[in-house]
């Protein structure tokens, strides 16, 4: 929650807000499996304080550790596999349980009106946002995708467009045509990428860079597309954390 959250909504202030997946490695490293977190609320409360973004409230939606992969690979990806290769991924990628549109309405039919009935929060487009890092970020793209009446932002932090820890052509293939059809026009939305250069991420490179020019090539400008490398970065929340700074000024800023 923003500093005086109270005495804010006394005076009639109402907070845009950032959903963001895996909400359990969010805030309290005590509480996560490797002991990191990604500290968003310490950053989000410095940038805040320094006039670089406005009051946002935090909703972290914590991911069910078995259901992760199904829920976060954008179920319509699917459409635009060949008929074979669609059949072998369901089967042995998603085991037969692709829920990323369930996720999502999740996301847009039950939380975000439970969070709007009980907080002060501006409902429009313009002060909803979205993000995630390497799944997280595929589904927080995917959901700005699916619903840009509801989100006008998203984030994704080491986005994971290879779909699996090796190089194919498939996944990233679906992903791109995906983009390419369904991407919102930047008119009322923004969108944050990033990736680093080590672990995973040393996969990332030519990938986003291809995303780059199909969101370039959708007429997004400098104004609604941020695309930043971190070579010595590796695949994980210290990592993230330490650049949270760039994609909360670019969705939050003032």
């Amino acid at each position: 929650m923003p500093d005086n959250y109270v005495a804010k909504v006394r005076a009639g202030k109402r907070f845009q807000v950032l959903y963001m997946h895996d909400g359990q490695m969010l805030f309290d490293p005590s509480t996560t499996w490797n002991k990191t977190a990604w500290h968003v609320h310490e950053t989000l409360a410095r940038l805040n304080r320094e006039g670089k973004v406005e009051d946002t409230i935090i909703v972290g939606v914590f991911n069910i550790a078995q259901n992760r992969y199904f829920e976060y690979f954008p179920e319509k990806f699917l459409d635009e596999m060949t008929p074979e290769a669609r059949a072998a991924f369901v089967r042995d990628g998603l085991k037969h349980a692709p829920e990323a549109d369930d996720y999502l309405r999740f996301l847009v039919q039950e939380l975000k009106p439970a969070i709007d009935a009980r907080y002060a929060t501006r409902t429009d487009a313009a002060g909803t946002f979205v993000m995630g890092s390497s799944m997280g970020g595929l589904i927080s793209v995917y959901a700005m995708s699916e619903y840009p009446q509801v989100f006008g932002g998203a984030a994704g932090l080491s986005t994971h467009w290879p779909g699996t820890g090796k190089h194919n052509a498939a996944l990233p293939l679906a992903a791109y045509n995906y983009v390419h059809h369904k991407l919102p026009p930047p008119q009322g939305h923004k969108l944050y990428q990033d990736h680093g250069g080590v672990g995973l991420d040393a996969l990332y490179a030519p990938y986003q860079g291809f995303v780059d020019q199909i969101v370039r090539d959708k007429g997004y400008t400098d104004a609604h597309y941020l695309s930043k490398v971190y070579p010595a970065d590796d695949h994980n929340e210290k990592a993230w954390a330490a650049r949270l700074e760039a994609p909360l000024v670019f969705l939050l800023g003032k």
